[in-house]
């Protein structure tokens, strides 16, 4: 029997074809009077229906009629289902809910599409030190090409907390430190992902999380505690969110933590007078996996108290945990919940389905042939090999080590040496593991018969196996080794004997960082420091291949290693993508967007810190009542933007075009960068500003702007940069965005220590 929708979709379908649905979601026309006819039909429960989104599991294809959630889906009390792969289960999930339920309203499919889908790119803090907006937006247009080519249509990424605290594990999953950088990675993710129109079956809704300040949490343990003063959150921590939203974001996903005592998902400060007033979002709120029902935990009330909370604060879609499914219709009846609000938030959900088009055809995601042709192909493969090769950053090159050659022997040695599992990293949920190409894999591939590849793992990931176990899952093992420590070693001194040069690969495994991942000891573990002393000791150079989710502290390592490459967990084509680099086929280029403490204890560290009143001077420690510690000096050991190359870059003096501005004028800021080396390269030009005096602290220097430009050996170019007072507002105390005259200090150089200066006054 043909359901009510069909009709409808007759009345409207010209509409549609003739509307290029642009930005962010809206209920503007044409779309309105479209959702208005559709809830017009719908009961209190189908609205409500709506605002569920159970995880799927998994179905056997043909048998979704048959399954657990169907009867749920037939009933109109399911609004979209997650984590299901694969054209035919999405077709036959989404036939039972537009041919078996009363109205036919189509299902929204998503899934976790965070660094790629069955292509994998960089993991995203490794994807950010790429610095390049182009690369980052790119890999995001084939995730979302892959995906729609499965039936995807709704992916949780970006996220965009920032965050100062490595031993939170997923860092792993942001773009680091910076609330600049990160804003412009969000735009290129967002861009990448939703394209210009939402109506085409390439494009995939993106979801910007977690909002808000998930990145912020009390001794870096997930899950825990934010809390902060409100201009800080608008200064340091907001701005990618708001970028987000003003590229037209179509959903946000509401974070775990409580922020000013109340949690995200219950607080109508940030989703309604923060999201929708002040910043103008017109999209849908979804929460994040059961954290309505976590609210019970936090202490706020039982089932149907926290679901009321969540509905009043503005949140739209219950992530898994069923409290809207469940308990919203007696909350209407009791007062406690308005109709108007689950109308709200039933019409921005059927928006979204609208303009993906979905009421035009509930299957314009379910291709076969698009499937067979689009997905993991060569040349998205070949994509990702290029971009991973952007996203290494070089932390020591003592006596030009690298880049090796094509000739002798090399040992290579590690627990992650020959892993093809743990390549990807983490949350790469529809990887093909088994076709990730392997550290060992790729130099073998890329030395042929020239040289020699001598493998011995050398050691565990952990010397305690039941630490080892808690990483070794979701499909990426460890192949945890049980014989003695010792016998490992001495494996990897044989290997070594006759090469000219040690190969380490070592650090973490994919899942020591990404959720539920917290760590207090970010060092490498002791069992591969071991391996690292032994392989010292017998006189030949020791590259150190990082993979790391995090920055870590390996101040041992960067004393006595010769030379350290950090490759992050570069994806599917990670084994490649490092040989090009190692072999000096690609020079490096990436810069860190996070600091690299000298140890735990200095954490939380960032560039953009503000000044005590007892500062201690630059170069200096230790001074007795100054801002310093007894036991290490205040500086990182690896900087916000640092990263060497493969050749040496100078920069000339600053140039300004006014040394004195008034009002809305403008400055011109321009350096000329020479690559002085024998090699082509990469260099990213960073812009810092600091705002000498202010009604309020200001940060020593804050990033303004960056360019990565390409300089053959011997080459020169100008790079320019722009500024106006735009750029040089914050948020005062009554969160008002103000810029105030005074003296300016600009700074421009290769990372935000090593720096250029000259100031400038704005009257």
């Amino acid at each position: 029997m043909k359901n009510i929708l069909a009709y409808l979709t007759i009345g409207f379908g010209l509409m549609t074809a003739c509307t290029a649905p642009q930005g962010q979601i809206s209920d503007q026309d044409p779309f309105r009077d479209r959702v208005d006819s559709v809830m017009a039909l719908m009961t209190l429960e189908e609205k409500i229906g709506q605002l569920n989104l159970p995880a799927a599991g998994d179905f056997t294809t043909g048998q979704a009629s048959s399954s657990n959630i169907a009867e749920k889906i037939k009933a109109g009390l399911v609004g979209g289902l997650f984590n299901i792969k694969s054209v035919a289960k999405i077709r036959d999930v989404q036939r039972v809910a537009v041919e078996e339920s009363r109205l036919g309203i189509p299902l929204i499919f998503a899934m976790d599409v965070i660094h790629g889908y069955e292509t994998v790119f960089p993991i995203p803090i490794g994807m950010s030190c790429s610095w390049d907006m182009a690369l980052m937006e790119k890999s995001a247009r084939i995730a979302a090409q892959e995906a729609s080519a499965d039936g995807i249509n709704w992916t949780f990424s970006p996220m965009t907390d920032i965050s100062r605290d490595p031993r939170w594990g997923r860092m792993s999953e942001g773009s680091g430190e910076d609330p600049y950088l990160g804003a412009q990675i969000a735009k290129a993710m967002i861009k990448g992902y939703q394209g210009d129109d939402l109506s085409l079956n390439n494009t995939i809704l993106a979801c910007v999380k977690h909002f808000a300040l998930y990145g912020a949490p009390e001794a870096g343990r997930d899950y825990n505690t934010v809390d902060m003063s409100r201009q800080r959150m608008f200064n340091e921590y907001f701005l990618p969110y708001q970028a987000a939203i003003e590229a037209g974001v179509g959903s946000v996903m509401t974070s775990f933590n409580d922020v000013d005592g109340i949690p995200a998902s219950a607080n109508k400060w940030l989703m309604t007078e923060v999201l929708r007033e002040r910043w103008g979002f017109e999209g849908f709120v979804v929460t994040d996996y059961t954290a309505i029902n976590e609210m019970t935990d936090h202490g706020l009330g039982d089932l149907q108290q926290v679901s009321a909370l969540a509905m009043n604060a503005g949140v739209d879609m219950d992530m898994v945990g069923e409290g809207f499914l469940t308990t919203l219709k007696k909350s209407v009846e009791e007062g406690k919940v308005s109709e108007a609000e689950i109308d709200a938030a039933c019409r921005r959900i059927l928006t979204a389905k609208f303009k993906l088009g979905l009421f035009d055809d509930p299957y314009r995601y379910c291709d076969v042939e698009r499937a067979k042709r689009e997905i993991f192909s060569d040349a998205h493969r070949k994509v990702a090999r290029e971009i991973a090769t952007q996203t290494f950053v070089l932390l020591k090159n003592e006596n030009q080590t690298l880049p090796l050659k094509k000739e002798g022997t090399i040992a290579l040695v590690g627990p992650m040496a020959d892993n093809t599992e743990n390549m990807t990293g983490t949350w790469s949920v529809a990887a093909r593991f088994e076709n990730s190409i392997s550290l060992r894999k790729g130099l073998e591939n890329a030395l042929g018969d020239r040289a020699k590849i001598v493998y011995a793992k050398g050691s565990n990931i952990y010397p305690d196996s039941l630490l080892e176990s808690r990483v070794s899952i979701f499909g990426k093992p460890t192949y945890r080794d049980n014989r003695p420590a010792q016998v490992l070693i001495q494996e990897a001194l044989q290997a070594a004997r006759n090469a000219n040069v040690i190969v380490a690969a070592m650090g973490e495994s994919a899942e020591m960082s990404g959720e539920s991942s917290s760590r207090t000891d970010i060092e490498i573990p002791e069992n591969q420091r071991a391996l690292l002393e032994a392989l010292l000791k017998t006189g030949k150079p020791v590259v150190l291949v990082l993979f790391t989710g995090r920055p870590l502290a390996i101040k041992w390592e960067q004393e006595n290693l010769h030379a350290i490459l950090n490759v992050w967990f570069a994806g599917s084509e990670a084994g490649h993508a490092i040989a090009d680099v190692l072999f000096g086929d690609v020079n490096p280029s990436g810069k860190l967007s996070a600091t690299f403490p000298q140890n735990v204890g200095q954490v939380p560290i960032y560039y953009n810190h503000k000044s005590t009143g007892r500062p201690l001077a630059a170069g200096q420690w230790f001074q007795k009542f100054r801002t310093n510690y007894l036991d290490v000096s205040n500086d990182p050991l690896y900087p916000f933007g640092f990263g060497l190359s493969y050749t040496d870059f100078e920069y000339g003096e600053i140039k300004l075009s006014k040394s004195e501005l008034v009002g809305d004028e403008r400055i011109r800021v321009s350096i000329d960068v020479k690559n002085a080396g024998g090699v082509d390269g990469a260099e990213v030009v960073q812009l810092y500003v600091r705002d000498i005096v202010a009604s309020m602290t200001r940060p020593v220097k804050e990033l303004k702007g960056f360019e990565k430009v390409f300089l053959k050996a011997g080459e020169s170019k100008t790079v320019r940069f722009e500024l106006g007072q735009e750029q040089l507002k914050f948020y005062n105390n009554d969160l008002n965005f103000i810029f105030e005259p005074g003296e300016f200090e600009i700074m421009v150089g290769g990372n935000s220590r090593d720096l250029t200066s000259k100031k400038v006054i704005w009257k």
